[in-house]
Parts: C-alpha cells; structure tokens; sequence
C-alpha cells in the first residue's frame, strides 16, 4: 500500500525506511536503520527526484504508482548515482520506456557502469535548468560530496533544495518526515554529524565549496537524500555543516579512547577523565575503541576540541582498533586538534610512537607534553605524569 506525503506545493515524498538494515554502505552501523528520500514533481512534466534502494524497491514504487496516478514519468534527475538511489533504475526504464534520465556527464557513465544498459540522457552542467512548467529547476554542481557525479537542484517557483546526500542522517523516520516534527537537536543532531563526519567528512573543501553556492539561493526547504526533511530553523542544519565542514569543533572539551587488552590502559583513561573532572572540565567523555563502533568515534572526534589516544602496544604496533580509528581519522581529513597520547607496554612500547607519526601526518594536530608510557599498569610514578597531562588538556579547554 502507498505511503506519501505532498511537502510543497506540486511536490510529494515518495521515499521509505529500512529499519531492518544494519550496516549502512556495509560499514556503518544503523541500529534504528535507515530512510530513503525522492521526491515526485507534478508539473506539466512530471519529474522523480533520485531513486531508491533495493531493499525498499517495492514500497517506492506503489508510492510513485500512486502519486503519477496514472500519468508518464517524463524525467528522472540523478543527483547522485549511489545504488542506494539508483538500484531502481531498470526497473523504472521497464515502466516508463519513455523515461528521459537528467544528471551530470560523470552520472550517465556510471549508470552504464552499474547496469550495462543505454539510456535516454540529458545531460546537465553548473547552472543548467530543466523546465517542468510552474517549476525550473537549475543545477549546480556538488563533486564529492560525497561522490564525484553528484549534483544539486534547486527549485526557485518555491524555494525548494534537492540537496542529495548533503543534509543527512543515519536512521529511519517514522511518519514525523519534517525536522521541526521532532525534538531533532536532542534525538536527531548526534545521527547527523556521525553521517557526516563519516560519509562526507573526507571532503570539507568540497563541501564548503557547496555551501558558499547555497548563500546565492533564496532558501526555504531543504529536501535530503535521508533523513529529516527542512522547512524552518534551515540555519540549524547549514550552521552545522559549515562547522564540520572546516572541521571546527563544537565542544571544548576532551574525549579520550583507549585500546587496552587486560584494562590496565583502560584505568589509566579512567583516571586522566577523573582528574579532568576535579579540574572542572564539563562533559568528558572515554571511550572503549574495541567496544564502540568506530564510526561513533570519528563522530566524536569531530565534535571534539581535545584528544586523548591511550593505546597499549599490540605485536609491536598500535592495539588493531585503535590503528583502524586512527587510520580513519587520518582518511576523513580530520584537522585541527590539541591531542594527548598514553602508551602501555610490558617488554617494548611503541604504541605513542607509532599514534605520533599517524597524528602528526595529519593538518594542524598539536601533541601535547607529556607522552606518557605506562608499563604494565598504572604506579605512582605513571599517576604523576597523568597528572601533568590533566592540567594541560584542562588548560587547552579553558
């Protein structure tokens, strides 16, 4: 049975939730699942914003049946050609054998690489348009973000960003489509950053590129690839991803992670949080990197000012999620930051070693005195050093 929603004027949702998927791009885990957004226009053409994924094939095309209520799709556009948007496509060319599909050079190619198949193209550049009727559509481009095809369309008639996969969240929805339908600061913003930092993040350049376009347009609805739909407070998502986009922190404060095999190094993350908390640092947080999905810890390490990595040396190498949660920080650009780090080791350490050569191929990351080298477990001597190293990350914060 359908299930759509009209949210501007000519214009329907016709998207669908997955909440049984787990893994997101089979890397990010989505334990609420995941929604899927497109869009219908209505005009004298009629136009399907994006497509959707496999799993949720069925429920978008009895909303389409529904909302074209008999009419031709004359066009698709393809903002962005991830098969989470675009699995459809045959399917939708064995329909609406008339079908005319709109998207940038680098789109149409990919569609012939993922389906093998010819297509009826119009092919779009920055500020392109394609009339429908009451509405005109014009194109500006977005490469990597997330994806190097990927375009954006904006509506002027009303107001209305396509905006692709930027504006997003992790998570299904459940019929509150709209952002202001929700408490979204509380239940909603940390799922936004983790989709960002993880999907987009990589690509700040990009996306302030984007966003720097974006100021020219008369905004008053964000419509998204996923997530929460935006119609008021639009300031509340662009500020956002302005901030993450240059890789500014939103909290001055210090979140430490740890890799640690038996919990001695473990204790020691435990002890430098206490100490920063009688030095009256607010909202420390410590994290278990082989406890916590790391997509929840590049999350963090974006909306973080300070950094602690505390990991015990592993076959003469960082502990292995703790080298995986590095490594990920490095891919995603991640920039910026006062960083502490905390060895252990019983023969050899060479965990602070091997974490300072990460961090310091990274931009601008500033490694605090002292480093310090725990053996085995935590003594007097190690709590001292702790010590020192809470007064300077209470310092940076201040």
């Amino acid at each position: 049975m359908y299930n759509i929603r009209e949210v501007q004027k000519d214009i329907w949702w016709v998207g669908a939730s997955d909440r049984r998927l787990q893994l997101f791009e089979n890397a990010y885990a989505t334990p609420d699942g995941m929604s899927y957004n497109n869009y219908l226009i209505l005009d004298d053409k009629t136009c399907l914003m994006d497509g959707i994924d496999d799993a949720v094939s069925r429920q978008f095309f009895d909303n389409l049946t529904k909302a074209l209520d008999g009419r031709e799709l004359d066009y698709m556009v393809v903002q962005h050609m991830e098969p989470d948007h675009c699995a459809c496509i045959p399917e939708l060319l064995l329909r609406y054998p008339k079908l005319k599909i709109v998207g940038s050079q680098k789109a149409i190619q990919m569609i012939g690489q993922f389906y093998h198949i010819d297509v009826d193209s119009v092919v779009v550049k920055e500020k392109d348009t394609l009339e429908l009727g009451h509405h005109t559509l014009t194109f500006y481009t977005a490469p990597m973000v997330h994806w190097p095809e990927v375009i954006v369309s904006f509506d002027a008639s009303t107001g209305t960003l396509f905006s692709a996969d930027a504006f997003g969240a992790f998570g299904a929805m459940s019929g509150n489509i709209f952002a202001d339908e929700v408490d979204w600061e509380h239940d909603w913003k940390d799922e936004a950053r983790r989709y960002y930092a993880n999907i987009v993040g990589k690509y700040g350049v990009q996306t302030t590129a984007l966003l720097k376009k974006l100021e020219t347009l008369d905004l008053k609805m964000i419509l998204p690839l996923h997530a929460h739909l935006w119609r008021n407070d639009l300031n509340t998502i662009i500020e956002l991803y302005k901030s993450w986009a240059s890789y500014t922190p939103e909290k001055k404060s210090v979140a430490v992670f740890y890799g640690s095999v038996y919990g001695h190094t473990g204790n020691a993350a435990d002890i430098l949080s206490m100490k920063l908390a009688e030095l009256g640092v607010r909202d420390v947080k410590v994290y278990d990197v082989s406890k916590t999905e790391v997509s929840y810890l590049v999350s963090t390490a974006f909306e973080y000012s300070t950094l602690v990595f505390a990991s015990a040396t592993y076959n003469a190498e960082i502990f292995d999620n703790m080298h995986t949660f590095l490594t990920d920080l490095k891919n995603h650009n991640l920039t910026g930051r006062t960083v502490g780090i905390i060895e252990n080791g019983s023969w050899a350490k060479f965990a602070n070693k091997k974490m300072e050569e990460i961090l310091v191929s990274m931009k601008n990351m500033t490694i605090l005195e002292p480093k310090i080298s725990v053996t085995s477990s935590v003594d007097e001597s190690a709590l001292a050093e702790l010590d020192v190293m809470a007064k300077a990350l209470a310092e940076t914060v201040k």
